[in-house]
């Protein structure tokens, strides 16, 4: 529950009050609180408020536009969040972050007709670099999707994902190796057995990491006190580690467990351009996009992609993708290169093969 600052002693009472009564309702076994554990030290985010918006300003000052695609208008919010933790266990930690984010409309034309794509950015401090980059790439997916033709069937492309699109497919493995996913049975994943067999693509390693640069959620210690620390979660598509909720992992027995905050999945062994090549359809829009962990099911509507046969790369829209990654995790291919959204970091290209494409 939460409690408002301004709310007196009486409604604090009372809320505590309704807690206690709800608790005894339950039948879920006692855990107890973490105790106090210091943590090390996290790098000191210099960066003022007013020093992180003046980089955002300048940041969008150099994105270059064109008569036919151009910024619509943006916000910018920033500035420096106070955190304190107290238990009854005796933890009392206080921690000061940055925390931005900031929203764009950009907006693209072609004779007579015009689109608009929205996005929405968070962060730590500002990655101008990222930022930057991200934009100018919405630009020119504007351009393209008004160009765009309708989605073939396809039966034989690899299926490419290059944007944010791609953090579902690597959260279904932080999922599955969650002390909660575990305690309730939703898998059968275990500590040293390997996720899936008969891999022909690359294997995944997922790492949760204190801190990233320019994230939003660099902690020394989680949002229940827990210390925060690196840890390998999977290693070449076996599991390593459990993470989660105190609760969760009081259950397993894990007196050093705590909640993620920033994680990565490793990058692989082949260049992003040549994970292009061939015949691929490359998804850098879609209207939704969900991976189900439990059950591993993918779908996502197709708002542009690029289709590419040999030398031909056509825009494409409509229709859509869908599979199962308890299969696809068998053929993941990985990009050398990463990329990095805000407190994950990710290879830049992923191509599964034996996606389900319906055209439109």
């Amino acid at each position: 529950m939460e409690i408002a600052p301004t709310e007196n002693e009486a409604g604090v009472r009372k809320a505590i009050d309704d807690l206690v009564y709800r608790a005894s309702l339950t039948r879920n076994r006692n855990y107890t609180l973490p105790g106090m554990k210091e943590a090390d030290v996290l790098p000191s985010e210099e960066k003022t408020p007013a020093e992180n918006a003046a980089l955002f300003l300048k940041t969008y000052d150099s994105i270059a536009e064109t008569d036919t695609e151009d910024l619509n208008s943006y916000e910018i919010f920033t500035g420096n969040v106070v955190r304190r933790f107290v238990n009854s266990e005796g933890v009392d930690v206080t921690e000061t972050y940055p925390k931005s984010m900031t929203e764009v409309v950009v907006n693209a034309r072609k004779e007579g007709h015009e689109i608009e794509l929205y996005r929405l950015y968070h962060s730590g401090n500002c990655d101008s670099d990222g930022l930057k980059r991200d934009i100018e790439e919405t630009l020119r997916f504007g351009k393209d999707r008004l160009r765009a033709v309708p989605t073939p069937q396809i039966t034989d492309a690899s299926v490419l994902f290059s944007t944010d699109a791609a953090l579902p497919l690597y959260r279904y493995f932080l999922e599955n190796t969650s002390a909660r996913f575990i305690c309730m049975k939703m898998n059968d994943w275990e500590i040293g057995k390997p996720v899936c067999t008969g891999i022909e693509g690359d294997t995944v390693t997922v790492k949760a990491l204190r801190s990233l640069p320019n994230s939003s959620s660099n902690h020394a210690y989680d949002r229940e006190g827990s210390p925060v620390r690196d840890l390998v979660i999977l290693q070449d598509s076996v599991p390593q580690a459990y993470w989660g909720s105190r609760q969760f992992c009081c259950y397993l027995g894990l007196e050093d467990g705590f909640s993620i905050t920033n994680w990565e999945a490793e990058p692989g062994s082949t260049p992003a351009e040549e994970l292009r090549r061939g015949k691929t359809l490359e998804v850098v829009e879609f209207s939704d996009f969900q991976v189900d962990s439990v059950t591993g099911d993918i779908f996502g509507e197709i708002r542009l992609a690029y289709l590419r046969e040999g030398d031909t790369v056509t825009p494409v829209t409509g229709g859509s993708v869908s599979g199962s990654m308890k299969e696809l995790v068998k053929h993941m291919h990985l990009s050398q290169e990463m990329r990095q959204y805000d407190h994950a970091r990710i290879p830049a290209v992923t191509r599964l093969d034996g996606v389900t494409v319906t055209g439109k």
